[in-house]
C-alpha cells in the first residue's frame, strides 16, 4: 500500500492545466544558493513578482537564522513553485520543497510567513536528509518539529514582522495529533484549487 509522500507526489508532481490555467511557463534560477523553478499557470499572477517574494523571503532566513539556509543548500535539489493545495510541501521522492505560485503572489501579507513556511518544508527536509524513516502515525511529532522550527524563527525576526509567524506556530503547537498533522482529502483540496482558478480567470 503506498505511504502518505507517495500518495501526495502521485496527485501533485506534474501540474495539470485546469480550466482558467494557460499552458505552464516554466522559469529556472538560483536565488541565495538554492535553485529555483517556477511553473506558472495563471496568467493573472507575474512571475517576476512570485520570484521577487521568493528572493524576500530567503533574505529573511539567511539574515536571522543562516544555518538553516545552509541546510536548505545542503538537503534539497531545489524549490519548485507551482499551484499547489496548501501553502508548501516537501516532496521526498523528487527532494524538492514545494512553495505554492498563489502564496507567493500575495500581496497581503509580508515575506515572512513564506520563509515560515519554507523554514518548515526545510525541516522535513532535513529529517529526510538524515535517513529517518517516518511513518504516518509519526507525522505528529514532525510537524510539532517544524512548527518549534518556526516559532523559533518567528521569535528572531523583529516583532512586527514575526508576530504572525509567532501567532501561527502557536495555535498549531496548541493542537491534538490529529490537528497537527490532520488527514487532508488531496483530491478535494485539488478539486477546490481548479475551480478558484476558474473563478480567477472570470
Amino acid at each position: 500500500m503506498p505511504g502518505f509522500f507517495d500518495r501526495l507526489a502521485a496527485l501533485f508532481s506534474a501540474p495539470a492545466v485546469a480550466a482558467g490555467t494557460r499552458a505552464p511557463v516554466t522559469v529556472r534560477t538560483t536565488l541565495h544558493g538554492v535553485p529555483v523553478e517556477v511553473i506558472n499557470t495563471r496568467p493573472d499572477i507575474a512571475t517576476a513578482d512570485v520570484l521577487a517574494r521568493l528572493d524576500e523571503s530567503l533574505a529573511l532566513i539567511g539574515t536571522y537564522q543562516p544555518w538553516r539556509l545552509a541546510h536548505l543548500r545542503r538537503d534539497i535539489r531545489g524549490i519548485r513553485v507551482e499551484r499547489f493545495a496548501c501553502r508548501g510541501a516537501f516532496i521526498p521522492q523528487d527532494n524538492v520543497i514545494i512553495t505554492e505560485l498563489t502564496f507567493l503572489a500575495r500581496r497581503d501579507i509580508s515575506a515572512a510567513p513564506v520563509a515560515s513556511s519554507i523554514l518548515h518544508e526545510g525541516v522535513h527536509a532535513r529529517v529526510h536528509a538524515m535517513g529517518v524513516y517516518r511513518t504516518e502515525d509519526q507525522l505528529p511529532r514532525e510537524e510539532r518539529l517544524c512548527r518549534r522550527a518556526e516559532l523559533a524563527f518567528g521569535q528572531a525576526l523583529p516583532p512586527e514582522l514575526g508576530a504572525p509567524v509567532v501567532e501561527r506556530a502557536l495555535a498549531s503547537l496548541s493542537l491534538d495529533d490529529r490537528g497537527v498533522a490532520p488527514i487532508v482529502d488531496w483530491q478535494e483540496a485539488q478539486r477546490r484549487q481548479d475551480a478558484a482558478d476558474r473563478n480567477a480567470s472570470t
